[in-house]
């Protein structure tokens, strides 16, 4: 849809083929036993530039998302906050007043500054475990702060992440201009987000939007349109083209729905848990409405999925009520697992080019992106950079 808008902004007559029943790839509603949900819990950061633009482009409220001064808080009483004072004081003074030992704090200021005065640059690249052991931040300080934020970020366990890309996402965010560190909370379903809005752009501009409509064969597409663009997974993008696709390795995302009854809430939209399955639980009353709903998300690999579906559920609940205490039982649960969510993020990982091997074709997708774990910046980056590709040809 980034490829599309950018397109149809310049004038140019662009039709999009999606396979499902609703745009947006793996940020989208889903509806499942008669309930609209979404596919996982996404966030977005201050630091998602293109991402915030397209979205004021194609008239997004700017009430859409709920945005916080990162905050971190934890139901074991850990909390982390960026203070109120200029870049890049608030972050230090954050990493200052963290609950953890003095030396840890002061520790924590000095990896920062050892990044920063190396550009942020990892040579030769290592795993965030090894980048961590190495300015000793696998503490208190990495429990909480740096290892969550590199599984939220990554989607790639520590021991095998790739210290180089966490080492970007900390310099456009943490170290990045004021608001760059800023939490975005989508308070709107996340078709309604983007992708609808941008399908509805894309049509006021001349073009066209066809839904439920899988391409399986790219010759009929070359005949009749001067380029087109490959906005489709890595594993989707196998059978499309043979043989341009590297072997990746996969890392899941499980979101676990839990609906209590209405009085319930957490303090805080946002509250992870430090020791268990669960990495964060989002409260959905705060953030869209629906009151006493509840999402639990679990990042990448681990015992959960071997679990079904009902046991994980109940593994959440248990979890969310040692933390919660008083917790009545839900009135239903719904897990969605996405199984290839992204790709694992480490040292080894080759980001595919923009250009294909055929002429005419163009490929996007957030593993294209050379600097960028895979997020929803990176696949909207990679969706106008090869919007862009395609103006140069024509």
């Amino acid at each position: 849809m980034a490829a599309a808008v950018t397109l149809a902004e310049r004038g140019v007559p662009v039709t999009v083929f999606e396979s499902g029943p609703v745009a947006g790839g793996r940020a989208r509603r889903v509806t499942t036993e008669g309930r609209e949900l979404d596919n996982g819990q996404h966030i977005l950061a201050g630091a998602y530039e293109e991402l915030l633009r397209l979205m004021r482009l194609v008239g997004v409220a700017v009430d859409a998302v709920l945005r916080l001064p990162l905050e971190l808080r934890y139901t074991d009483g850990f909390a982390f906050r960026s203070l109120w004072l200029p870049v890049p004081l608030g972050l230090l003074g954050g990493l200052l007043t963290c609950g953890v030992p003095f030396a840890e704090r002061l520790g924590a200021v000095r990896f920062m500054s050892s990044l920063k005065r190396a550009a942020f640059r990892i040579v030769p690249d290592v795993s965030v475990h090894a980048l961590l052991e190495r300015h000793r931040q696998n503490g208190r300080i990495g429990h909480y702060l740096w290892r969550p934020l590199c599984v939220s970020a990554l989607n790639t366990p520590p021991e095998q992440a790739s210290a180089q890309v966490f080492a970007n996402v900390l310099r456009d965010s943490l170290a990045g201009a004021a608001g760059a560190s800023d939490l975005l909370l989508p308070r709107a379903d996340l078709s309604r987000l983007f992708p609808e809005p941008a399908c509805e752009f894309v049509t006021k501009h001349g073009g066209a939007v066809r839904l439920n409509a899988p391409v399986r064969d790219l010759a009929a597409l070359r005949g009749e349109f001067e380029s087109v663009i490959l906005a489709v997974g890595p594993h989707q993008l196998k059978t499309l083209l043979p043989g341009a696709v590297p072997e990746y390795e996969y890392q899941p995302i499980y979101t676990c729905y839990l609906q209590y009854a209405e009085s319930v809430q957490l303090g805080f939209p946002m509250l992870g848990l430090a020791d268990g399955l669960v990495q964060w639980a989002f409260d959905r009353g705060q953030l869209t409405g629906e009151r006493g709903l509840i999402a639990c998300v679990i990042s990448a690999q681990g015992d959960h999925q071997q679990m079904a579906q009902d046991e994980l559920a109940a593994t959440c609940h248990r979890e969310l009520k040692q933390a919660l205490k008083d917790l009545p039982e839900p009135q239903w649960s719904r897990v969605i697992a996405e199984k290839r969510a992204t790709i694992a993020c480490t040292p080894a990982m080759k980001a595919l080019k923009v250009a294909s091997p055929l002429p005419g074709i163009v490929l996007a997708g957030d593993y294209t992106d050379p600097d960028y774990p895979p997020t929803l910046e990176a696949a909207v980056r990679s969706g106008v950079r090869s919007a862009e590709q395609v103006l140069s040809s024509i």
